[in-house]
């Protein structure tokens, strides 16, 4: 009997000055979940982006994790962000057609806060800077001097879409999440499908069902203590299901020849 191969799990880094140094990171949460699902490999934000295809050759999956960082708006036609907003040229470098390459390929991805912002830029969506000064919406943002408990703790409720992935994973009707962000989506994507809004309107969850492998993009943080909550558990079951699926696919195929 053969053994089931450990699906290898791509973990987008941020590049950020730690000290005098460049330095690629990522948080432990991230790295930790992602284990959940197989192996962690975190993907360096370079100043010569890696191969899409060539990563995709040794991917089962990928995490594409939040960050302090904002999407830069050019990417999506948008106006110049205001002064002190942070950016990561190199971040978007790696991921925005690492999204776009990973879809096609049926490889599994699953989009956590700007991975979520950026999974709709990379494919054609446009985003809200400071959703906080809109007329009629919430402010996301996490009480910025509160322990990691209070900012990571329940902030609003999310009531999900009828007939998609979020009811297929038996998720109820509405739950509660926390929420750590200014940016979110304005215009959706062509091809992704609203799971969840929040009580203003705001998007908080996508899927893509045309897609030949698993997407599911989140706009709140379910990587923070995910096996103490049912729906963070059951988001991480799904996008570990899809990986080890696709690792046994690749496994199959490089048999064949």
């Amino acid at each position: 009997m053969s053994a089931i191969a450990v699906p290898l799990i791509g973990v987008s880094a941020c590049r950020q000055q730690v000290g005098k140094n460049s330095s690629h990171t990522v948080g432990d949460k991230y790295v930790e979940a992602a284990g959940f699902a197989g192996l962690p490999l975190i993907l360096p934000a370079r100043d010569t982006a890696s191969d899409p295809q060539a990563l995709l050759a040794r991917l089962n999956g990928i995490l594409f994790t939040g960050s302090p960082s904002n999407v830069e708006p050019h990417h999506y036609n948008g106006a110049p962000s205001v002064d002190g907003t942070r950016h990561d040229v190199a971040r978007d470098r790696l991921t925005l057609p690492l999204l776009q390459a990973a879809i096609a390929a049926g490889v599994p991805v699953l989009c956590i806060c700007r991975g979520f912002q950026e999974l709709n830029v990379a494919l054609g969506g446009t985003l809200h800077q400071r959703v906080q000064e809109l007329p009629g919406y919430l402010d996301h943002r996490e009480p910025e001097d509160a322990p990691l408990e209070v900012q990571y703790g329940p902030r609003h409720t999310v009531g999900i879409a009828p007939g998609g992935l979020f009811e297929r994973l038996g998720l109820a009707t509405q739950f509660e999440v926390n929420s750590l962000h200014s940016q979110g989506i304005d215009r959706l994507a062509p091809g992704l499908r609203v799971e969840a809004r929040a009580p203003d309107g705001l998007i908080e969850a996508v899927s893509m069902s045309d897609a030949p492998g698993f997407v599911l993009g989140v706009q709140w943080h379910p990587e923070w203590r995910f096996a103490e909550n049912p729906v963070s558990l059951r988001l991480f079951q799904a996008f570990r299901e899809a990986c080890f699926a696709h690792a046994a696919r690749e496994g199959s195929r490089q048999k064949a020849f």
